[in-house]
Parts: structure tokens; sequence; C-alpha cells
């Protein structure tokens, strides 16, 4: 099992959590290591956003981070004081990025959307990270790279997400030269929803929180989870499956109230179901 790890002397844990009006904040919290993710905080990630996936009270998430970055990657020094090991590190390398995947796959795969707020840089599995979440906001002195490529490590894990939430071309390049791209080119490529002053990220990301927490969860639910499966599919398996779960989503109680509500022209009451 992992050492507990602390973000400081003073034993402030590496995640924080907090709860407000259906809205879950998360909060990256190594701010001297600029928020990399070590095998404490992936696991932290881990237990949150578990624990948030069964949690009907929780409508929407928002992960930010505190510090002078968003988050700088994977902790390579925790990575390179395992090239010692008999192996060279090779299980300890292939355990560390799989469990990570892994958490990423967790947030696309979670019923409720989870919204980025960046404030600074996000680099390597930093922007791995967000690009696994459903919406980004970003300030406008935020920056975005895959720079593996600098130091002799390509960025094949962050490319996953980022392949399919920009075009081939903008992706390649990012990663091919690992420069950083500014706020304005990830909002302009797609990698970003909204970009705002400093300052403002999260309340904004917030304020696109509350409007997400405003609709049926379980409405939520089923389009985020046949959004991301008819993505993959070709066209015309992604109709065969859309249109099912369309079929099946009329049937539910809140598309039934919704509808009614929107031709009594008031306010739909929803129960989740």
């Amino acid at each position: 099992m992992t050492k507990p790890e602390t973000a400081n002397a003073e034993t402030a844990p590496i995640l924080l959590r907090e709860d407000r009006d259906g809205i879950t904040l998360l909060t990256l919290n190594r701010p001297e290591s600029r928020n990399a993710l070590s095998d404490a905080l992936i696991a932290a990630l881990d237990i949150e956003l578990t624990s948030i996936r069964d949690d009907r009270s929780v409508r929407a998430v928002v992960l930010a981070a505190n510090g002078p970055a968003f988050c700088a990657g994977h902790d390579l020094k925790e990575s390179t004081a395992h090239r010692g090991d008999p192996d060279r590190g090779r299980a300890y390398f292939l355990h560390t990025f799989q469990y990570s995947a892994n958490v990423m796959l967790t947030i696309q795969r979670l019923p409720q959307p989870v919204i980025a707020a960046v404030e600074t840089v996000a680099t390597a599995a930093g922007c791995q990270l967000v690009a696994s979440c459903d919406l980004v906001v970003a300030s406008e002195t935020a920056r975005f790279a895959t720079p593996g490529v600098n130091i002799g490590l390509f960025c094949s894990a962050p490319m996953v997400p980022l392949s399919r939430k920009i075009a081939s071309n903008h992706a390649m390049e990012m990663l091919l030269t690992g420069e950083p791209i500014s706020a304005a080119r990830a909002h302009e490529i797609g990698l970003v929803n909204r970009v705002v002053p400093p300052g403002r990220v999260r309340d904004e990301a917030f304020e696109l929180a509350r409007k997400i927490a405003s609709k049926s969860s379980h409405v939520l639910k089923i389009g985020k989870e046949a959004f991301y499966r008819q993505r993959e599919m070709a066209i015309d398996d992604a109709y065969a499956y859309a249109t099912k779960v369309m079929a099946e989503n009329m049937l539910a109680r809140d598309a039934e109230e919704g509808i009614a509500a929107f031709v009594e022209k008031r306010t739909p009451k929803w129960e989740d179901r």
C-alpha cells in the first residue's frame, strides 16, 4: 500500500473535496510539486471519483488545482527512484501508467459531467487529465503541452484522450513538437470550451456546473454514456445504437415530465429517474 502523502509539512491532504449545491469540487493540492501525479495522488483521485460515481447527491464535478501548475504530469522523481529495481522499473512503470489510465477512464465513465478548471499550466499527464474531462474552462494565462518528446518519453498515454478531443493534425503537432499552446489556441482547436480572465476560472466552471446540475441527472447519465460509446462506432452502428438509447430514454419518467412541462409551458420537476 502506498504510504500516505501530504501536500506540506502541516499535513494538508493532497486532494481536497468540497461539496456544495449538488456540485463536488476536487482540488489537486501538491503545489510544491506542481501537482505532479504521484502514486498517492492517483490513488486519492481514484477513491474520490469512485465515491462520487455512486453518490446521487452529486450532479456535476469541477476539477481544479492549487499552486503554480494545474498538473505537471507524472511524478518523474518518484518514477526515477525505481530505475534501481531488478527489472529497471518495468513493472512499476506499467502499473503506474495503467492505474493512471484507469483513473482517466473513470472520469469519462462517471455518470456526472466533469469540468476541468485550469488556471495555469497542464502538461503531459496533466494535459491528459484535462482532455479526459467532459468540459474545460481555462484562464487566459493557461498553457497546455505534451512535452514528453523533449525528454525522450513520448506522451503516448496523454495521446489517447487528446486525439479524441481535437483533430488529429493538431494533436500530432502538440505530440511531435512538445511545444505549449495558449488557452486561446486550445480553445480554437477544441481542447477548451471557455477562456476567461485570470482568477475567474473556478467561478465560471461552477456557473457551468450549476447549469448542468439543473438538468435531470438520470438523463445526463444516459447522454454522457451514449456520447462516448457512439463516438467509437461506425456511423451506421452509431445511429442504430443512438436510436435505441433515445427510444429507451423516452420511457424515462423525467422525459415524460420534461416533455409535458414543455407543452404546458412550465418548469419541469425532475425526479432523476
